[in-house]
């Protein structure tokens, strides 16, 4: 079946892209392709263009802002948990993921050199060569420490960081009608040249079963899962910590939540079609934390504990920071906890390669229970 179109807002190369792809595939791509294609097709993608995407107003042409980029007092504070976790592992680098403007970066280097850590290298793993550029010049102070690569290497060691990783990893949506399941793609629309919904029967499932008969739309992970796999595979001696707005499992599949989670951002706006704006726009999907524990376990991690962002930076002493700092520095800092901005939504989820320890961030209001 084909539920609603929605219009390009002007023909682009990336549409083009996205057109002989679906092209290439029958008339239909499921939507994991198309948010592969809308996200990182090389020089088109929203996370391969040169489009301004990290910042605090929209008046700096930013579409939205993250916890590093909010305060310092963010990479300060997990800077604790990192050279924690460096010490237990016996370990000397710090490997980033999606490192956006590179403020993280700064910030937890800068934050380990007090600690007496100048000895740590720094690599940071990212497709956005447009990025890349911009996270240079910000570690310009550190070029001799930092080193950038494309992909993963055969073999790592070391505390791995990702900061809204997961969320921007493509999804595939699954939807219920009439008690029937289906993978919801994309197809073109001819009419007005832009996009459209379209369902095909398909045996995918989400993970738990979602009681009820109603309609019913949400999201599966198989590359988010296959990512921390292969992390697991990869790593052989260190830690990571992974955070990222997301639910455990009983959460994202509650009945209740029956029209999914992705969702748009652009201008300091959210909005929930995907089919608009392509490549001018962020596209994400909330993180099945569960789903991401298991895939750790599975391949061999220990889970350190999963909780919410607030009390893993307040474990890691985020108030004492917030002390020295002046009214304007403690109230930025206050959003990464408070409940109503960044501190419930955003989850933090920890693994090491081998036995677990007691790892500061998880001290108190470890939520592994729930997952």
């Amino acid at each position: 079946m084909t539920t609603k179109t929605t219009p390009s807002s002007l023909p682009t190369a990336l549409d083009h892209l996205i057109a002989r792809s679906v092209e290439r595939a029958g008339g239909w791509i499921g939507f994991d392709r198309f948010m592969a294609l809308a996200l990182y097709a090389p020089g088109l993608g929203y996370y391969a263009n040169t489009l301004a995407k990290f910042g605090h107003m929209p008046s700096s042409g930013s579409d939205f802002v993250t916890a590093p980029e909010l305060t310092p007092m963010f990479g300060q504070t997990l800077a604790a948990q990192v050279a924690e976790a460096l010490e237990k592992t016996g370990t000397d680098t710090v490997w980033e993921f999606g490192a956006g403007s590179g403020a993280l970066a700064v910030q937890l280097l800068h934050a380990l050199d007090g600690m007496g850590r100048g000895d740590v290298r720094y690599r940071i793993v990212d497709l956005s060569g447009t990025l890349r550029e911009r996270q240079q010049q910000a570690l310009a102070g550190h070029a001799g420490r930092v080193e950038w690569l494309n992909e993963l290497p055969e073999s790592m060691q070391g505390v791995v960081v990702g900061n809204e990783v997961l969320d921007a990893m493509p999804v595939q949506l699954l939807a219920r009608a009439g008690g029937q399941w289906f993978e919801r793609g994309v197809v073109r629309n001819a009419s007005d040249d832009g996009w459209a919904w379209a369902d095909r029967a398909t045996e995918l499932r989400p993970p738990v079963e979602v009681p009820g008969e109603h309609d019913y739309l949400t999201e599966i992970h198989p590359q988010a899962k296959a990512f921390v796999a292969t992390l697991a595979d990869r790593l052989k001696k260190g830690a990571a910590f992974l955070i990222d707005y997301g639910f455990p499992e009983a959460e994202y599949y509650h009945p209740q939540r029956h029209m999914g989670t992705v969702m748009c951002h652009r201008g300091h706006k959210a909005d929930g079609d995907p089919l608009s704006d392509v490549g001018y726009k962020d596209i994400t999907a909330h993180v099945d934390f569960t789903g991401v524990a298991l895939a750790g376990q599975d391949a061999g991690l220990a889970v350190l504990g999963y909780t919410s962002q607030a009390r893993f930076l307040l474990n890691c002493g985020l108030l004492g920071l917030m002390e020295k700092g002046t009214v304007a520095e403690r109230g930025m800092a206050a959003r990464l906890i408070h409940e109503h901005e960044m501190g419930e939504l955003f989850k933090v989820v920890g693994f090491a390669v081998g036995e677990a320890w007691d790892a500061m961030g998880f001290r108190q209001g470890d939520r592994s229970h729930t997952l």
